[in-house]
């Protein structure tokens, strides 16, 4: 006789969860580490009092986090899942209305990222006992329609349970997507108020321990050794390495491959620090973003080996960056769309798998002498470049970027983490920063949302508590959402912001007044009699708005002030920001490649005539990989 459990929908759910782990090479964890939550009438009867009815402190089945934004837990999510290599995500539930929409944005950045988080938003009710209910969508020509549809899009996995026997094959394709590289994203289980809190008979069986064991796949024989003799026949190879390589802890098998054969390594946003940045055979980033000398190693390079990356534009230099006409490209990548962009041989494999079977199918091979010694000369050239830009100054003028950038490297540790997504910080931090460890940097660039960088610390803060955790943030990013310094300062988690104040949206600007628009609408500034925002800055105070919240702040105003506050704050036991005001003539080296942003084809403003001629200078570059 088959044995039930009767519980809620919502019960039944928590017990599920906490019995689900993933395995890789032998070690095994939580799935689903923990729960973050905001509550309202369509999850608090169901979900709350699920997770209220397992038990909460640190032997919970399900540990709760108390959030402040929807939008910011899913940040948090993926902070932490990007920390633990995707083997382990986090859900987030919210209410019906706002609080679900709020999820999208977080979503999307999951998804498109690659990275697990699971979304619990409640819906409104199956049975339709009062319709509409507070906060449904109507419309004429779909009553079952809800605003969590506005999720479909950016989830890897969608399911409405409609009925409390529909939660086993929707928990079970969840939890497939989430554990699958290749899959993995955003996942949504909508779950109607009503069913959260019916009651069923469960079968035990679903919910005993269930091992999701991710997989690590090698590459097809013949495309490896095709793969193989395009590298031993190449001059000049360039090896690009995304977050791939991170996910799937692929590092020490990159250094292997490359102290072997020499050949040199660029790194998207994603994947630096795949090697130390002392490597010799690290070249730093390559693409709009990257150093001059990836860029000028990827225009001469006739073969590009892709490892882990999806090769967006800023990579490509939106198709400018690979001149050399016989360019060919070889990707080794989990994901079969991904291996096959621009027209490459695709080795679909783990990275870690592939990299180790493409050592050996290239024993005894080493680049030519004269592209060690020109990558080696570039590399050095470059270094100097970021000495320069990052040297503190000798006035007690205020610093400029990169010479807060500076500061903050002689400060943290090796294994300490930096976070950032927005703003011109990436740039300057894509060509600037070096990297010492695999998971000190930590960029969320797929999709360069503003907001993501308090909540992820505290995600990655909660994934590795061992480590040092360090959000940078513009004051732009900054406005978007300071909510979780107050989640911060409950859970008294020791996250380190360092605020930088220029007074607007300073990459935008940069890139409005390139493209002819004149930097408008881009500073923090009042109105002059004009109309224009050209007026004095906005007498906003952020420190003092990030104490209000609870953090502790230290101002700086030199970069010997700045030096004294980050070593402060790394000594500190709780949440603390300093606070930094910046020169707005920034040092930074200028975009080592073009990316493409059109510019008006007709203009009246001699600013926008002249950005369209140099955009078609640029543009005429573009190429198609075929």
């Amino acid at each position: 006789m088959t044995t039930t459990i009767r519980l809620t929908v919502a019960q039944a759910l928590i017990r599920f969860l906490a019995a689900q782990y993933t395995e890789r090479d032998g070690a095994r964890q939580r799935l689903i580490d923990s729960c973050w939550g905001i509550f309202g009438h369509g999850n608090v009867a169901g979900l709350g009092q699920a997770l209220v009815e397992s038990g909460q402190g640190p032997d919970a089945p399900l540990p709760f986090h108390q959030g402040r934004n929807e939008q910011a837990m899913v940040h948090a999510a993926v902070g932490f899942a990007r920390q633990r290599d995707r083997l382990s995500a986090q859900a987030v539930t919210t209410s019906i209305g706002p609080g679900a929409t709020n999820l999208v944005t977080g979503a999307a950045l999951a998804t498109i990222n690659r990275l697990p988080v699971l979304l619990l938003p409640g819906d409104t009710f199956a049975t339709r006992p009062a319709d509409p209910v507070l906060q449904q969508l109507e419309h004429p020509g779909a009553g079952d329609l809800s605003v969590n549809d506005t999720l479909r899009p950016v989830s890897r996995w969608f399911d409405r349970v409609h009925r409390p026997e529909a939660l086993i094959p929707a928990a079970l394709g969840a939890m497939r997507v989430l554990a699958d590289p290749v899959e993995t994203g955003a996942v949504t289980l909508a779950l109607p108020q009503d069913v959260q809190v019916e009651a069923y008979d469960w079968p035990a069986a679903f919910f005993h321990e269930r091992v999701w064991r991710v997989p690590r796949p090698g590459p097809d024989p013949d495309a490896l050794a095709q793969a193989a003799a395009m590298v031993r026949a190449a001059h000049r190879p360039l090896l690009i390495a995304g977050g791939g390589v991170h996910h799937s802890a692929a590092q020490d098998a990159l250094c292997a491959l490359v102290d072997a054969t020499g050949i040199p390594v660029a790194t998207t946003q994603a994947g630096k620090g795949a090697l130390r940045h002392d490597h010799p055979g690290e070249v730093g980033g390559v693409g709009h973003t990257g150093t001059a000398v990836a860029n000028d190693l990827a225009r001469t390079a006739d073969l590009v080996i892709g490892v882990g990356t999806r090769f967006t534009d800023f990579t490509t230099a939106s198709h400018t960056l690979f001149a050399d006409p016989a360019v060919r490209f070889v990707h080794l990548n989990i994901a079969s769309a991904d291996a096959h962009k621009l027209s490459a041989l695709p080795l679909v494999a783990d990275a870690r798998t592939g990299l180790r079977e493409l050592s050996g199918a290239l024993a005894g091979y080493r680049v030519e002498p004269s592209w060690e010694r020109a990558y080696v000369a570039g590399k050095e050239r470059w270094e100097a470049v970021v000495d320069a830009a990052t040297a503190p100054r000798d006035d007690t003028g205020p610093p400029t970027q990169p010479q807060v950038l500076g500061a903050l490297a002689a400060t943290v540790g090796d294994e300490d983490v930096i976070i950032n997504a927005a703003g011109s910080l990436p740039g300057d931090l894509h060509k600037l920063w070096r990297a010492r460890s695999p998971r000190q940097y930590h960029l969320e660039y797929g999709y360069s949302c503003m907001g993501y960088e308090i909540p992820a610390a505290i995600g990655v803060a909660l994934a590795a508590p061992e480590r040092a955790v360090w959000a940078l943030v513009g004051d732009g990013t900054y406005l978007m959402m300071p909510t979780e310094i107050v989640t911060a300062v409950q859970e008294d988690l020791p996250i380190k912001l360092v605020l930088i104040q220029n007074h607007g949206y300073a990459s935008i600007g940069g890139l409005s007044q390139a493209t002819g628009a004149e930097r408008f609408g881009t500073d923090y500034r009042f109105r002059t009699a004009d109309g224009a925002y050209h007026g004095a800055p906005l007498p906003v105070d952020l420190a003092a708005n990030a104490a209000s919240l609870g953090m502790t702040v230290l101002r700086a105003h030199s970069c010997q002030e700045l030096r004294e506050a980050l070593a402060a704050a790394r000594e500190a036991r709780g949440p603390v920001a300093v606070y930094v005001e910046t020169d707005p003539d920034s040092n930074a080296p200028d975009a080592q490649a073009w990316w493409d942003v059109p510019v008006a084809q007709v203009a009246g403003r001699p600013a926008a005539v002249g950005a369209r001629a140099g955009y078609e200078r640029e543009a005429a570059a573009r190429r198609r990989y075929l």
